[in-house]
């Protein structure tokens, strides 16, 4: 086999490529869940300085037969922002442009959310992205993108009028509803990474009005009146409102956990706290909870408040599924149970169960418009675990064994269907999971502008 001449590459780009063993390549390496690093050792890492060097180096990959993986905020769960090849990193793709009379804005493929929201801030304006600020927009957009929000504004990938994609044979196409709409189509749910390098992004804004944000805490006790209470009332609730329940512990061992143990709400409403008040009433009303806290904000006041912070050491695992029926009293003891069971980690995060409002202005797109298929949905949820690099390998595998026990369990009580966003290693099903109806169709476009699935990766999309 030849070697690839990465020289060749280099003198192509304005950007820079490290290689191993160079200054900036174990920063251009770096992986946030670091339960995969060093998983993947990609075999250089260009630095995008702009689309150009994007083309040019997909171009190179596919002629000298080396994989190319897409890198740009480098959030992927499963760490499938690097490969063992060539890795594109949109980092230096990042500039944000508003079009003010056009109600639109405009981000390079690199982009994090906040530097978004940072530029539409000025204009009152918004778009609904991820909890974190530090997420890059490409994965965020192309595997759907919630927030809470998202009941009332849609997904990101709903806001998304056209985005601009490298393919695999060094075109960049333009795609909308009106230019290349099958790929644009793909774009909006269809898992990032899989048919090409997105390099930009264009998005319809809304209106960022202000909200209400409330916190509220119960007694472990109370955890199985919250739940249900929290089921019911999510039923009947205004596209306006959202909330994330969250029932966890921590603790190094079993004993320590008990101690641990919370029940916890957060809402969102797009309305004073005296309204929001009276939507969570029927909370209060299920259970007296410990403490409560109201808040009026500006849009960008919550928007900091309700970020998601990142986990303590970055040693974590998550899976999830929808929750499309309510869960059943037995459901809920059952989840409870395994909170119970909890066996221990030295990561102060520990491990719970989230359940996070959907339906809203999501369930209102028909499911085959966009490839983001699941529009049926009451709720994510999320089970996830952290764990430290001063766990033993058996305390590491057994809080992994309890996040895969929990999940297989809520099989019986909510969907098999999964967030492709919240990309999981472990799902054996994942194309249905993922995309179900939709998934044929995927297929289609992966066949038409990648054929030779030169941006494959493990759970990638095959022609």
């Amino acid at each position: 086999m030849i070697d690839p001449n990465w020289a060749g590459l280099a003198g192509e780009l304005r950007g820079r490529l490290f290689r191993p063993g160079e200054p900036g390549y174990r920063v251009a390496t770096h992986v946030r869940n670091k339960r995969h690093e060093g998983v993947r050792s990609p075999q250089a890492v260009v630095v995008a300085a702009d689309p150009e060097d994007v083309r040019r180096s997909v171009l190179w990959a596919r002629d000298q037969g080396v994989p190319v993986v897409a890198r740009s905020g480098g959030h992927s769960f499963a760490g499938y922002s690097l490969g063992d090849g060539l890795v594109v990193d949109l980092s230096r793709c990042s500039l944000v442009d508003v079009d003010e009379s056009a109600g639109l804005v405009t981000a390079g493929g690199g982009a994090r959310t906040g530097q978004i929201h940072d530029r539409l801030r000025p204009y009152e304006s918004t778009v609904p992205t991820g909890t974190s600020p530090l997420v890059g927009i490409a994965g965020l957009t192309l595997g759907g993108g919630c927030e809470y929000a998202s009941r009332s504004l849609g997904l990101t990938c709903d806001s998304l009028v056209e985005t601009t994609v490298v393919t695999a044979d060094g075109e960049v196409l333009v795609c909308s509803e009106k230019e290349n709409p099958d790929l644009f189509w793909a774009c909006r749910g269809g898992g990032g990474g899989n048919f090409g390098i997105n390099v930009s992004f264009t998005f319809r804004t809304h209106p960022a009005r202000d909200v209400s944000v409330g916190r509220l805490t119960w007694a472990w006790s109370d955890a199985a009146r919250v739940v249900d209470a929290v089921q019911r009332l999510m039923a009947q609730a205004p596209h306006e409102f959202s909330l994330n329940l969250r029932v966890a512990t921590s603790g190094a061992d079993p004993a320590s956990a008990v101690e641990n143990r919370f029940v916890a709400v957060s809402g969102y409403y797009f309305g004073p706290s005296e309204e929001l008040r009276e939507i969570l009433a029927p909370l209060c009303s299920a259970a007296t909870p410990k403490s409560r806290h109201f808040m009026d904000q500006t849009y960008w006041e919550a928007k900091g408040n309700m970020a998601h912070p990142s986990p303590v050491d970055d040693h974590f695992m998550t899976r999830t599924r929808y929750v499309k029926q309510p869960v059943s009293g037995h459901g809920i003891q059952s989840i409870l149970s395994w909170l119970e069971k909890w066996p221990g980690s030295r990561n102060p995060d520990g491990g719970g169960l989230g359940m996070f409002a959907w339906g809203g202005a999501i369930n209102e797109v028909p499911a085959a418009d966009t490839a983001f298929v699941h529009r049926d949905t009451m709720f994510l949820a999320s089970m996830d675990a952290s764990w430290s690099r001063e766990d033993s390998a058996e305390q590491v595998e057994a809080v992994q064994d309890w996040v895969n026990g929990l999940h297989a369990d809520m099989g019986t009580h909510m969907s098999e269907s999964s967030y492709q966003n919240f990309v999981d290693p472990e799902l054996v099903n994942w194309r249905q999971a993922y995309y179900g109806a939709n998934y044929p169709r995927l297929v289609e476009v992966k066949r038409k502008y990648d054929p030779a699935n030169v941006f494959g990766f493990d759970q990638g999309i095959q022609s």
